[in-house]
């Protein structure tokens, strides 16, 4: 079948296998149509179906509430059943040279072991060995268990063989359930793979920052792992933070001292306790990390500031804000949110941008604090919890 897509840059044409999503088909093919978590649930991968007939694997996937008709549809879950032609919002990106080729494949389950009482730590040997890029992950999936899961490598050198993954156990979610079953030792799944941008680049000439929670730390590892495996903080610094409610619901805490180890001048970690103060035990056992009482994010953000610097765009993995409040915090992110949206809609438009002068720039700090008063988080946020009163007045329970 074959599968045409319209982008704002352009048109690009590709063969889709029965059975097969187009997300899939597109980027074995090479073609970056757009995507974040491949499974139904951000919306990122809509397209509007102009000609054509495809059928949604998962018609009630959370990504759905993102379409504004029945003509759109998700492409991470529809499957065609003959020639379609598609429309997408977005320009489609131009692969980078060298980057692996997402394809499917099969592996087998080895090696499950608990790491907490509720994350576990598995491999999967693969049918064929896989190139990928040191924080990129795999769509999983269990025969007998409808839908694909989305897990990080922890692992990241080139060409492997075996993929070691981290899973957090989710009350209610058929994959973790069954991994903690009796069945997984030796059971084969199907694999979609590498996806994902929030990726190391060797040669990469900047700082690294490395932000996860729980079972999050899967991808940071692999990047961890690269960047020591390349040298790169030799020359470049690292800040890991790394955030769990409470000590016994750590891991990778040796794995990340042998990280920290190597490049002890250059390369800090701070672990963020978000049900409890810090044991003096755990703090005793690992004297080369910082540990602080909080959620991670707040903890990255009060260490990382740097003067008046409150907003972090970090790279392909979103935003983030401090404040003084969670009124001040929202704000920041409120405005920065719309000001990444302006330049995201603009860019769309495929002309060149008129740069605003540097000089008009400056101004807009003092004229905000004339306009607000320097009371900009008190006006707004006052406003926003009489409107979610009104919407929901039980929210606050």
């Amino acid at each position: 079948m074959r599968i045409a897509v319209t982008a704002r840059n352009g048109a690009r044409e590709f063969e889709c296998a029965p059975g097969e999503t187009i997300l899939h088909a597109g980027l074995r093919s090479g073609v970056e149509l757009p995507y974040e978590c491949a499974t139904g649930t951000c919306g990122t991968c809509k397209a509007r179906l102009v000609s054509g007939r495809a059928e949604s694997r998962w018609p009630d996937a959370p990504g759905r509430r993102y379409c504004k008709s029945e003509a759109e549809v998700l492409t991470c879950q529809s499957v065609a059943h003959g020639d379609c032609a598609l429309q997408v919002g977005l320009a489609l990106k131009a692969a980078e040279p060298g980057a692996p080729v997402p394809r499917a494949l099969a592996g087998t389950v080895r090696g499950l072991r608990a790491l907490t009482h509720d994350v576990v730590a598995f491999d999967v040997d693969l049918d064929g060995a896989l190139d990928f890029d040191a924080g990129q992950f795999a769509l999983l999936t269990v025969p007998g268990i409808a839908g694909a899961r989305a897990y990080s490598m922890v692992n990241g050198e080139p060409g492997a063989a075996r993929l070691a993954f981290v899973v957090k156990r989710k009350p209610g979610g058929a994959v973790s359930e069954w991994l903690l079953g009796d069945a997984v030792e030796g059971a084969r799944v199907g694999l979609f793979a590498p996806l994902g941008h929030a990726t190391f680049q060797p040669g990469l000439c900047k700082h690294l920052l490395c932000i996860a929670g729980g079972s999050g730390i899967a991808g940071m590892m692999a990047i961890l792992a690269r960047a020591c495996r390349d040298g790169h903080f030799a020359a470049w610094d690292g800040h890991v933070f790394f955030g769990v409610r409470t000590a016994n619901d750590s891991f990778f805490l040796d794995e990340l001292e042998a990280f920290r180890a190597r490049y002890p001048g250059r390369l800090a970690v701070t672990v963020a306790l978000s049900d409890e103060d810090v044991p003096p035990p755990l703090a005793a056992a690992h004297p080369g990390f910082a540990f602080a009482r909080g959620f991670v994010h707040a903890v990255a953000g009060e260490r990382m500031q740097d003067g008046n610097t409150r907003n972090m765009i970090l790279r392909n993995h979103g935003l983030l804000t401090v404040g003084r409040s969670v009124a001040d915090a929202f704000l920041a992110m409120f405005v920065l949110q719309r000001a990444c949206e302006a330049q995201v809609l603009a860019q769309g438009g495929g002309a060149e941008l008129i740069k605003i002068r540097q000089a008009v720039l400056d101004t807009v700090p003092e004229y905000s604090r004339q306009v607000m008063r320097g009371s900009g988080s008190n006006l707004v946020w006052p406003a926003l919890l009489r409107k979610m009163d009104r919407l929901d007045p039980g929210f606050r329970g």
